[in-house]
């Protein structure tokens, strides 16, 4: 039986790489420790599944020496000691993924002789946010006030990712990595990140945070598309880094989706009442968090009450997600996690023959019979 000498530093960065319990790799692993003492060596199928179990590229397990991975994007934390960590797998594979097909649809853009996108990079940070905030509504179409016209602030949500999309920007909502149910992404981690490009800008939203504050993460993201800005963030508490970019985006994310002068104009009617958040939500058709958010920016409410009613609204959002079943229609689902933009574009490539079968499967992570199915349902409008 043939074994493999692993470096012990290289064994040591993949256990604590991973994250995972040290009692989950011992009872998964029983001579672990012998093996980083290096009294004993794995056998070449035991290295494959440690790898795979810590989420190690298999070639890494031969360097001499521990790789130095770093995001490509800064990562702003909110909680500035936080700002060193090491990504996580989930994070990098994630990133890594968006990055290969913003690099395919950037090409393809320009194969069909598509212009730059016009509004990429086309703001300073040092301007007015309500200078900022008007341009980007027109930008995508939509007027002022476009979110109060929707039935609720769930049926917005939906609609700014659309107009997003149309516009030009890759919207990606994912929870996990991919479509690996037992590979949760974090969103204590990262609420989501921007790779900025003139061609095919790309927004990763954390599928796993509670939707009542994607459309802030949303709206943040497209300040980083303005401002030509990318990066990965976790915005805590819908509260920015120490950035002034992060500050920044978080000022135009609140006016773009709740003007500071209509909500004064709300105020003084209903700031004594308890439902306070819950009646202007319904006004402006976003989430109570985002009112709550934008109430402390205007300075309409301290830190601490704001704090006291986000902490306990995620607390009631996060009881009502664990009720829900998990699951649903796979190949609705992928609009979301592919992004129904980028799909259709892989999808239209593939049957003009600028693109292989086998580069399509990669690129959206869908193989054989479920990539066939999917572009069917999206020839045919089937998935909504």
């Amino acid at each position: 039986m043939t074994r493999i000498e692993v470096n012990k530093r290289v064994l040591r960065w993949a256990i604590e790489r991973s994250g995972l319990p040290r009692g989950v790799l011992e009872r998964r692993f029983p001579q672990i420790r012998e093996w980083e003492a290096g009294s004993i060596h794995p056998t070449l199928r035991q290295l494959e599944e440690l790898a795979k179990v810590t989420m190690t590229p298999f070639g890494y397990m031969f360097l001499s020496e521990p790789p130095a991975e770093r995001l490509p994007i800064p990562h702003f934390r909110t909680l500035a000691h936080e700002a060193m960590h090491r990504p996580s797998p989930d994070l990098l594979e994630t990133v890594q993924a968006m990055e290969r097909r913003q690099a395919w649809m950037r090409e393809f853009m320009i194969d069909q002789e598509q212009e730059p996108i016009p509004f990429v990079k086309s703001a300073r940070t040092d301007e007015n946010p309500l200078s900022i905030a008007p341009r980007i509504r027109s930008a995508l179409g939509l007027t002022e006030g476009w979110a109060a016209k929707r039935s609720t602030w769930t049926d917005a949500l939906s609609v700014l990712r659309d107009v997003m999309e149309a516009a030009g920007i890759v919207v990606v909502v994912n929870g996990i990595v991919g479509n690996n149910t037992h590979r949760k992404l974090e969103p204590d981690e990262f609420r989501g990140f921007v790779l900025v490009d003139d061609y095919a800008p790309l927004v990763f939203v954390n599928g796993a945070d509670g939707k009542a504050a994607q459309m802030f993460t949303l709206a943040h993201e497209l300040a980083h598309v303005w401002f030509g800005s990318s990066a990965a963030f976790d915005l805590r508490e819908m509260q920015p880094a120490d950035d002034s970019t992060e500050q920044a985006c978080n000022r135009v994310a609140a006016e773009f989706l709740v003007p500071e002068a209509d909500l004064r104009r709300i105020w003084p009617d209903v700031r004594r009442m308890p439902d306070r958040f819950q009646i202007i939500a319904c006004e402006f058709k976003v989430s109570q968090p985002v009112i709550a958010r934008r109430a402390l920016d205007a300075q309409l409410i301290s830190k601490d009450d704001f704090l006291r009613f986000y902490r306990a609204y995620q607390k009631d959002e996060q009881r009502m997600i664990a009720k829900k079943s998990e699951g649903g229609d796979f190949y609705a689902n992928q609009n979301l996690r592919i992004g129904r933009r980028f799909a259709s574009t892989v999808v239209r490539a593939v049957k003009e023959g600028k693109l292989l079968y086998r580069d399509a499967y990669h690129l959206t992570g869908l193989w054989g019979t479920a990539f066939e199915r999917y572009a069917n349902r999206l020839d045919f409008g089937a998935v909504s």
